[in-house]
């Protein structure tokens, strides 16, 4: 495996972990301020991000390169309420897009075709992931601090992690 694949991808799966780091963090504040539905959504959400960090972690092995963890940074702990976690969690998806991007064009330019093949993958679960917690946040613009906020509480707790369908890499 070349190098600087090798390289990026590992500082992708420590991202990607991170994320799930992040998420179980929000979803900690969540229920600290008994909004378990929000809490659920998070943590459905970390679960995502470890199966991300997890393809990353079997595409490295399964091309011969060498997977290194590294330390995972430690994520915020508190909000000021839950629009500015969401907003979070909107600018945090926004980067690992941008991150994604990043590893793309590097593929390209190293002319690994598997490696890009591989991405595409993450191409397109990013717009799903900033269309997620973007809808989200629009829906707690219009609900405010009141009552509605308690309907999207319960609408957020219906949400369920399942394993994608796609017999793809991970």
């Amino acid at each position: 495996m070349n190098e600087k694949i090798q390289e990026a991808f590992n500082k992708q799966l420590n991202a990607e972990t991170y994320s799930a780091y992040l998420y179980l963090s929000m979803s900690a504040y969540f229920e600290a301020t008994s909004l378990r539905g929000f809490a659920n959504w998070m943590r459905v959400q970390a679960q995502e991000e470890l199966l991300h960090a997890m393809k990353f972690y079997t595409f490295l092995n399964e091309r011969g390169g060498r997977v290194v963890l590294t330390a995972i940074e430690s994520p915020p702990t508190e909000w000021q309420s839950p629009l500015d976690a969401f907003k979070n969690a909107y600018a945090h998806e926004q980067k690992v897009t941008a991150m994604i991007n990043g590893l793309v064009d590097l593929a390209i330019e190293e002319r690994d075709h598997a490696a890009n093949a591989f991405l595409q993958w993450f191409v397109t679960e990013q717009v799903e992931e900033e269309s997620s917690a973007d809808a989200v946040i629009q829906q707690l613009k219009l609900a405010g601090e009141g009552g509605g906020l308690f309907m999207i509480d319960r609408e957020l707790a219906a949400r369920v992690f399942t394993m994608p369908t796609t017999p793809a890499q991970g």
